[in-house]
């Protein structure tokens, strides 16, 4: 432990005598401890292979804010953000804080943000050295001399060993990720997913950043061979990691990201990315990173003889998760920042089967499709997804990690789409001739082509069709692409049901959404599609 890493010290916290403390341990230093302490197995190509156990997605039933002066009335409380009062957190904390007595802690420093006039400094204490390792991985590392003088904004305390008893502790089960803004602290405890640390983060920059009129995001960033920027909003399973590592551009990130006045900067250092059934032809980028020293893996399928991985195992879980720096990835930028963009992707996974692979919208159609979200969530991502997709409306493509109300990242923007003369595309990457069940999965290649030719430009003088229900624009044709795959009516078997589900599919848009009709403009609800499907509209189907 060297003096200058601990002159702003754990009794800062409350944290009196505890046993030894590791301070920003290296990467190897953090494997001898975990191994050490049994927390994982070594595999063969040299990653580092954990299990979480019962927990092996996130908890969002078990989130909360706590509800103070300042929180009160920004939050946007119900049913994604769960109030816990002062009081009940000074009593969870105060117990937290004894547990540590005599326990060994891993204590590592990060930046989340890699602007540095919008960044955060936070301070993980962790019990386990793989999170300590975790977090490494996915933040952003101080220099030395930033060490030298490292005083936390926020301070992340994670105990997978300690649980909360729901009858002292006011919470939903024994498990707590508890964020309070005003203290600077967040606290985790009874679960071992270390997703819970990175999106605790990423809640606390979603709360802080629109105050500086910057529009916090869960999505992926990269940027062509031209300079042109892209953006790919999305929750987990969509395709948002897969898409944004183009070995034909440079990677900004993966998952989440703030634009300024200044342009487009990473939240963080690494990435998080989904492995279950992986492909080294499809992936290769990502695959690689699997067959390294310093990646963890979690609850991916090992042979304890031979160490050898085994990516299409998901007995424990379809969530198999490797956390790695990027720049494990061949093609990025080490600055983790770049201008504004000139293409924005929303992208779906339609388990239904009638969404377009790929669509443009206008910026009243932006705004109504980023408020609604809509995707289907796929088994893992969080406790108690079956193995079927769930159909889920998620505000912002990132609801469970939204603390303040949609209709302000919306409005945001909005703003910012006008102002740079962004290009929006809807692209489905879930079903295709057919729902889940009956038709298959979008193959990527396809929609890698089609991506390839929106955001090159190749599709700004094709033809394109409106949609008579949802209004968006499809055009007739792409290069390296079917033309009946990109209408989605033609691939079904029976394109009077196709008809049926779209209908139903569009009154679930419009049910959802009033919820906002009365925060948005009368041009934005114009964005909404039509519950009506005229006879002459479905013979040009």
């Amino acid at each position: 432990m060297a003096k200058e890493q601990i002159h702003y010290g754990l009794e800062h916290h409350g944290i009196l005598q505890p046993g030894m403390v590791y301070w920003n341990l290296s990467v190897p230093a953090l494997y001898e401890e975990a191994l050490r302490r049994r927390e994982g197995m070594l595999a063969a190509a040299g990653p580092l292979v954990v299990r979480t156990g019962h927990h092996t997605g996130r908890s969002p039933n078990d989130k909360f804010i706590v509800r103070e002066a300042s929180t009160v009335d920004e939050v946007w409380w119900g049913k994604i953000n769960h109030p816990l009062s002062e009081h009940r957190f000074e009593s969870l904390r105060a117990r937290m804080l004894a547990y540590l007595q005599g326990r060994d802690l891993f204590v590592q420093h990060r930046f989340a943000g890699a602007d540095p006039a919008y960044r955060i400094g936070v301070r993980f204490i962790t019990e386990m050295a793989w999170h300590n390792l975790f977090v490494q991985n996915l933040f952003i590392s101080p220099s030395h001399e930033e060490l030298l003088n490292f005083v936390p904004d926020f301070t992340v305390i994670t105990l997978p060993n300690f649980h909360a008893t729901p009858e002292i502790d006011g919470t939903n089960s024994d498990v707590f990720i508890v964020l309070d803004f005003e203290r600077k602290l967040v606290l985790i405890g009874g679960t071992s997913y270390a997703g819970e640390m990175k999106k605790a983060i990423f809640t606390t920059l979603n709360y802080l950043l629109p105050h500086h009129h910057v529009l916090p995001m869960h999505c992926a960033a990269n940027v062509g061979q031209d300079g042109r920027v892209a953006l790919f909003f999305g929750l987990s399973g969509t395709g948002k990691t897969t898409l944004s590592a183009d070995p034909q551009r440079t990677l900004i990130g993966d998952d989440e990201h703030g634009w300024s006045d200044r342009g487009i900067f990473n939240f963080e250092g690494g990435c998080y990315a989904k492995l279950i059934r992986l492909s080294p032809e499809a992936e290769p980028d990502i695959y690689q990173t699997t067959q390294r020293f310093g990646t963890i893996l979690e609850n991916v399928a090992i042979d304890p003889l031979t160490r050898q991985l085994d990516l299409d195992d998901g007995s424990l879980t379809e969530n198999t998760r490797g956390a790695y720096p990027i720049r494990f990835i061949d093609n990025i930028d080490s600055t983790g920042t770049t201008g504004h963009p000139q293409d924005i992707v929303f992208l779906t996974a339609d388990a239904l089967g009638i969404l377009p692979p790929i669509a443009q919208l206008t910026p009243e159609q932006a705004m109504y499709h980023f408020l609604s979200g809509y995707t289907s969530k796929v088994a893992g991502t969080e406790k108690g997804l079956g193995h079927e997709p769930e159909v889920v409306f998620s505000a912002c493509f990132g609801a469970p990690f939204m603390a303040l109300h949609p209709h302000v990242y919306a409005d945001l923007l909005g703003q910012k789409i006008v102002r740079h003369r962004a290009r929006v595309w809807l692209v489905n990457t879930g079903w295709t001739g057919g729902s889940y069940g009956e038709g298959d999965r979008m193959p990527i290649q396809q929609t890698r082509a089609m991506l390839s030719a929106a955001l090159s430009g190749a599709l700004d003088q094709v033809k394109t069709v409106v949609d008579p229900l949802f209004g968006f624009r499809i055009p007739i044709a792409c290069p390296g692409v079917e033309a009946k795959l990109l209408n989605p009516r033609l691939t079904w078997s029976d394109p009077a049901n196709y008809d049926l589900q779209a209908l139903k599919l569009a009154q679930r848009f419009v049910d959802n959404f009033r919820q906002f009709e009365a925060m948005v403009s009368p041009e934005v609800l114009q964005g909404a599609p039509s519950l009506t499907l005229q006879p002459d509209l479905v013979s040009m189907r």
